[in-house]
């Protein structure tokens, strides 16, 4: 909170009142891996923006296969320039 006030004066009240309903009016929530999730009605835009995003781009599907492509066998790479 201090670093907002400092570094931040104009959105710090903004900041922080988004934090208090992302952790259910509180400033920090003590519990153990508490930080990793949020609640209340702002978490829940984020993850659903988040989730849509994934389909629409394809990621984080149940199964994705191997794509062997872009691989070669150590025989066929001359020399470690060709990297460049």
């Amino acid at each position: 909170r201090e670093w907002l006030e400092t570094h931040e004066p104009l959105k710090a009240k903004h900041v922080m009142s988004m934090i208090r309903d992302i952790r259910g009016g509180r400033d920090n929530d003590p519990n153990f891996f508490s930080r990793h999730q949020g609640g209340g009605v702002f978490a829940e835009m984020i993850r659903r923006r988040f989730n849509h995003t994934c389909r629409r781009l394809g990621l984080n599907r149940e199964e994705r296969p191997l794509q062997t492509g872009r691989f070669r066998s150590a025989g066929e790479q001359a020399a470690q320039l060709d990297l460049f």
